[in-house]
């Protein structure tokens, strides 16, 4: 009933826009999203529920090595409690699927779910996998493998021990273990071979520590062979904090589980277990015998140098002497020859340039909901804030031309308004995973692509047509509710 009720009041009222602003990065975060355009390596870790990751090493695998890097939260968390409201259940479960997107604002990392229902404690994993349907969870771990393609995978958890712990975190690790080979094969699930490719991870490890021994002084004594350590307490001088009290910010967001932490600064050792894989020769690299340079991809080689120029001749005073550099770039990312790489890199190149050109681009409305057949006003801006020469031919709403655009004058602000009938091929804004009746295990969702998401896309999206000294970028800003707080 809760279920139903939920899903009528999103049809009924809610428009789509969230109520965050664009974010503009200063220069120090500049030169972090720079060197992590400059690492090509990705690290996908898994467990059960939000709250489950290790935010200190998922922040030191993002911020610290620069890795693309994901939380793959089996559940969204429904079966938990609840410390500043009354939510509870489906409710709950769209608040802590935020609480995870607030946690990896500030980590670094990108949120993943699978279908799996938070049902409640389970004693054994056999009755967990029962109850969630394995086929549709492990297809859904299957998925985002193939799509997220990790070098690595870490787990939370230990496989190999059934009914010694919650049912669901066991669970998670045996299926993380079981998918480690059958994402290369192509007979386990073809029917997603024509959305996503097969891949095959590196290594894979379990993040250990003494709880898992039993004591701390049992972890002392035990044979550490089989693990690497990396410190994780590293300082961040760009930034100017420690992953300890970056992760404790991340750890923070989970406000209905209660995790608020202070944070700490000093050497802090994470230790992983080889699970599958090599073991890399130099065990306090992570990524130890993967190449995570440009070179790993044919067409790199040229990129590669290119962009030691830019770090090394970086400006923090002004980010946008790089433009010149990045746009040489731009015209050879198509050259790579490496489509998952490409289309990754690319976007986030063309929001480097974007960035270090300091032009802001926003598309707003004033009012947080609407309903099919209203008509709302969109405000667009575009303001161009240093002197290189930009230009908007045109802003797209929904893919639609709104006409508006024009040369960008150096530091001068431009307004355009849209009036945008939302017709009724518009989508409404609920969340995605309770539009259809799930089971008590999972969720009732067709589309193998969606399904992993954290939520649902927005309805009203702008993608602004940037040409910049020439090139032509495109960048799509969801439409937004923007409040100005009186007080």
């Amino acid at each position: 009933m809760l279920q139903k009720l939920m899903i009528l009041f999103f049809m009924s009222w809610s428009l789509v826009a969230s109520s965050q602003g664009t974010k503009q990065l200063n220069s120090s975060e500049i030169y972090e999203e720079i060197q992590k355009f400059n690492f090509l390596g990705s690290v996908l870790y898994v467990a059960a529920h939000p709250d489950d990751e290790n935010t200190r090493l998922i922040s030191y695998v993002s911020r610290g090595l620069h890795a693309r890097t994901a939380y793959l939260s089996l559940t969204r968390g429904d079966g938990g409690q609840n410390l500043i409201g009354t939510e509870i259940r489906e409710l709950l479960g769209v608040l802590r699927s935020q609480e995870l997107q607030m946690a990896r604002s500030v980590d670094g990392g990108q949120q993943f779910f699978t279908r799996a229902n938070d049902f409640g404690y389970s004693k054994h994993p056999d009755e967990t996998l029962e109850i969630w349907n394995k086929d549709q969870v492990f297809s859904d771990l299957i998925y985002t493998i193939r799509y997220f393609k990790p070098d690595i995978i870490i787990n939370r958890f230990d496989h190999r021990t059934p009914g010694k712990t919650h049912g669901h975190h066991t669970s998670s690790a045996m299926l993380s273990v079981e998918a480690f080979d059958k994402a290369n094969d192509p007979k386990v699930y073809p029917e997603q071979l024509s959305k996503v490719d097969l891949w095959q991870p590196t290594r894979q490890y379990m993040n250990t520590s003494w709880w898992f021994y039993g004591s701390r002084e049992n972890f002392a004594k035990a044979d550490k062979t089989n693990l690497i350590s990396v410190d994780a307490g590293a300082y961040y001088p760009t930034l100017g904090i420690s992953n300890n009290e970056l992760s404790a910010l991340a750890r923070s967001k989970h406000l209905s589980q209660g995790f608020g932490s202070a944070g700490s600064r000093g050497s802090y050792e994470e230790y992983l277990e080889l699970l599958n894989g090599d073991m890399p020769a130099d065990k306090a690299d992570l990524f130890g015998d993967i190449n995570t340079t440009w070179t790993r991809v044919k067409g790199g080689a040229a990129i590669k140098q290119l962009m030691d120029k830019v770090v090394s001749n970086y400006s923090f005073n002004d980010p946008s002497l790089s433009v010149p550099a990045l746009l040489q770039v731009y015209d050879k990312i198509d050259q790579v020859q490496d489509d998952h790489w490409k289309q990754i890199k690319k976007e986030e190149l063309t929001n480097l340039i974007i960035q270090c050109s300091g032009v802001f681009l926003e598309a707003s409305v004033e009012s947080q909901y609407a309903t099919r057949g209203d008509s709302i006003e969109i405000m667009i801006e575009a303001t161009n804030r240093s002197t290189l020469g930009t230009t908007i031919s045109d802003v797209l709403i929904n893919g639609g031309s709104t006409g508006k655009g024009g040369p960008l004058e150096s530091i001068t602000e431009n307004k355009w308004y849209h009036t945008k009938h939302l017709d009724n091929e518009l989508p409404f804004s609920s969340p995605y995973w309770l539009e259809k009746k799930g089971t008590l295990g999972s969720y009732e969702v067709s589309d193998m692509d969606q399904r992993i998401r954290p939520e649902s896309p927005p309805a009203l999206a702008a993608t602004f047509l940037v040409d910049i000294e020439g090139r032509n970028l495109a960048i799509t800003r969801p439409v937004i509710y923007r409040q100005v707080d009186p007080a």
